[in-house]
C-alpha cells in the first residue's frame, strides 16, 4: 500500500509540473501578443508600411527618387511651356519618341533592379555605352561599312530583336541574367545609335547627340535604381510578365515590317474624258477610273548611273533675244494688238452722288 501511495504522489507531482509549464508558456505567449499589438497600435502601421517607411528613410531611396523625378520634371516642362526647342531638348525628347527602344530599355532597367550587386549594373552600363560611343564618334564610316556587309540588308530588324532580347533576359535565372543583360544592353545601344546617327543627318550636332545618350541612360537606370530598393523574391513573377509582353511586342513589330503596304487610294479622275472619267468606260477600271498608262521599265544600268538616259527627241532652245525659253523658239499669239494711245476701260467712276458718269468711247478700232 505504501508503494502504491508513493507512486500516486509521484504521478500527481509530475502532472502538476506539466500543468505549470503549460500555463507559463501560455502566459508568455499572451504577454508577447499583447506587446506586439501594443506596438502596432502605438505606431498605427502594418509591417509592410513599416518596411516601406524604413526603406524611404535611406539615402539610396532618396537619391534614386530624385533622379527619376528630375527626368519627369524636365520632360513635363519642355512639353508644357510653349517655346522654340533647342538642340539639347530635341535630343532628350528624340530618345523618348522611339517607342520600341524605350520599351527595350525599360526591360533592361527591370534587370538593373533585379541585379544582385553593383558590379552587374556597371557591366550593363559599360556594354551600353561601349557600343554607342564609337558609333557616335565615327558614325559615317561605320555605317557605310555596315551597309556593305550582309548586316546592311537586315538593319530594320535590329530594333524588334532588341525588344525581344530585353524580354528574354527577364525570364533568365539570376546566374544567366548576369551575362544576358549586358548583351541585350549592347544590342539596344547599337540600335539606338543607328536612330540617332541617321536622324542627325551627319552634321554632328554635339548637343543633340549628347542629350539623346543622356536620355537613354536615364531610361535605363532611373526606374531600375528606384525599383532596386524593393528587390526581393516577389519581383520574379512581375518581371517575367513584363518580359512576356516585350517578346510579344517585338514579334508584332517584326511581322509588321514584312507586311506590304496597300494602296487603297482611288485613282485621280481624268478631266479630258467625259464626266471627268468618273463614269468609266470600256477602258475603265472597276471603280470607274482609267487605268494608269503602262510605262516601259527603266534600264538598270541607267538607274545605277552606268549609262546615260536615252534621248527623248526634245531639245530646249534658248532664244538669243532673251525671250521665254519655255516657248521653245515660237511666238505666243496674244490676239490683236491694242493701239499705243488706247486707254483701257477701268469701269465707271462713281462720283460723290454714287451715280455712274458717262464715259468717252475710247475702245480700239478692232473692238468697234
Amino acid at each position: 500500500m505504501s508503494q502504491r501511495r508513493l507512486q500516486q504522489k509521484a504521478n500527481q507531482k509530475g502532472r502538476q509540473k506539466r500543468t505549470d509549464a503549460q500555463s507559463g508558456v501560455a502566459a508568455a505567449g499572451t504577454i508577447a501578443n499583447v506587446d506586439s499589438n501594443a506596438g502596432k497600435d502605438a505606431t498605427g502601421l502594418s509591417p509592410a508600411r513599416m518596411r516601406f517607411a524604413r526603406i524611404a528613410a535611406t539615402a539610396g531611396f532618396r537619391w534614386s527618387l530624385a533622379l527619376f523625378m528630375a527626368g519627369v520634371i524636365i520632360v513635363a516642362l519642355a512639353l508644357s511651356i510653349p517655346h522654340e526647342f533647342a538642340f539639347f531638348e530635341l535630343g532628350f525628347l528624340f530618345t523618348l519618341s522611339i517607342y520600341d527602344l524605350v520599351l527595350a530599355m525599360l526591360g533592361i532597367s527591370v534587370a538593373v533592379g533585379m541585379a544582385g550587386s553593383r558590379r552587374e549594373i556597371y557591366l550593363i552600363v559599360a556594354c551600353f555605352l561601349g557600343v554607342m560611343a564609337p558609333m557616335m564618334l565615327a558614325f559615317d564610316p561605320i555605317f557605310h561599312a555596315i551597309l556593305q556587309s550582309p548586316l546592311g540588308e537586315t538593319l530594320f530588324l535590329i530594333a524588334p530583336i532588341a525588344v525581344m532580347l530585353a524580354g528574354v533576359v527577364l525570364w533568365l535565372p539570376a546566374r544567366a541574367r548576369r551575362i544576358g543583360a549586358p548583351l541585350a544592353a549592347g544590342v539596344v545601344g547599337f540600335s539606338l545609335s543607328l536612330f540617332i546617327g541617321l536622324d542627325d543627318f551627319g552634321i554632328g550636332i554635339q548637343e543633340f547627340t549628347l542629350t539623346a545618350v543622356l536620355g537613354a541612360l536615364w531610361i535605363l537606370l532611373a526606374p531600375g535604381l528606384l525599383l532596386r530598393n524593393f528587390r526581393g523574391p516577389w519581383l520574379t513573377i512581375p518581371a517575367r510578365i513584363i518580359g512576356s509582353w516585350l517578346v510579344v511586342i517585338g514579334i508584332i513589330v517584326m511581322v509588321s515590317l514584312y507586311v506590304p503596304l496597300g494602296n487603297d487610294a482611288p485613282a485621280l479622275a481624268d478631266p479630258s474624258m467625259p464626266d471627268n472619267g468618273e463614269n468609266g468606260g470600256q477602258n475603265g477600271s472597276q471603280n470607274g477610273q482609267l487605268d494608269a498608262p503602262a510605262l516601259p521599265p527603266l534600264d538598270p544600268a541607267v538607274e545605277e548611273g552606268l549609262q546615260d538616259a536615252p534621248d527623248s527627241g526634245f531639245e530646249l532652245l534658248l532664244p538669243e533675244d532673251g525671250g521665254n525659253p519655255l516657248l521653245n523658239g515660237s511666238t505666243l499669239d496674244l490676239g490683236p494688238a491694242l493701239r499705243p494711245d488706247a486707254v483701257p476701260d477701268l469701269g465707271p467712276d462713281l462720283g460723290p452722288d454714287l451715280e455712274p458718269q458717262p464715259q468717252p468711247n475710247n475702245q480700239p478700232d478692232a473692238v468697234r
